[in-house]
């Protein structure tokens, strides 16, 4: 078996400092949503938690118990809200092989049924969060004197944006006359 070597470009000292004189790449903020801040937010939130249990655990032998509650519902946040931006942009795992092979009004056929399914597994997800938390009602967290419910509430949060999300992405997909199933290429220039 043979191994391509590595290829090193040599950079003079006069190349590398003209590179900062470029200018810098504009940043296009507006791809975000209001639900991508709040999953930022509670990644640093839990980021924070966890240096915070190795410090005190590995470096003052003495760690802090609630640390490690904070972060995993922080976790539970950042996986819901995450899922909010993957339905908004489409990026779920999705499987398009018979896309490539069918004709196109029976892929069309395909791509609304997918939306629709979509829609309704958001709308039943965030019903049963709704009765799941009749159920749990008034259930404390473990280490810290807080209501359970704070992340109850952020999980169903999450799944009405991603049911809101799922109703955009349909009527977007009506309206172009296609969706991402059918023409992958065509948003492939939108991450670029």
């Amino acid at each position: 078996m043979s191994t391509s070597p590595e290829i090193h470009t040599q950079v003079t000292p006069e190349e590398l400092a003209h590179t900062f004189d470029e200018a810098p790449v504009d940043v296009d903020l507006k791809i975000y949503a209001f639900e991508d801040w709040v999953t930022l937010a509670l990644f640093w939130v839990m980021t924070g938690c966890v240096f915070l249990q190795f410090f005190t655990r590995y470096v003052l032998n003495d760690s802090y118990a609630w640390t490690e509650e904070i972060a995993v519902n922080c976790l539970i946040g950042v996986v819901f809200l995450g899922a909010v931006m993957c339905v908004r942009m489409s990026r779920h795992i999705q499987v398009d092989v018979l896309y490539h092979y069918l004709p196109p009004h029976v892929t069309r056929i395909m791509a609304t049924l997918v939306d629709i399914i979509r829609v309704g597994f958001f709308a039943y997800g965030s019903w049963l969060m709704w009765r799941y938390m009749e159920i749990v009602e008034g259930e404390e967290m473990v280490t810290v004197n807080l209501p359970r419910n704070i992340v109850f509430y952020s999980v169903l949060v999450a799944f009405v944006l991603m049911l809101l999300r799922s109703i955009q992405v349909f009527v977007a997909n009506m309206r172009r006359g296609y969706s991402v199933l059918e023409r992958p290429e065509e948003f492939q220039n939108a991450e670029d």
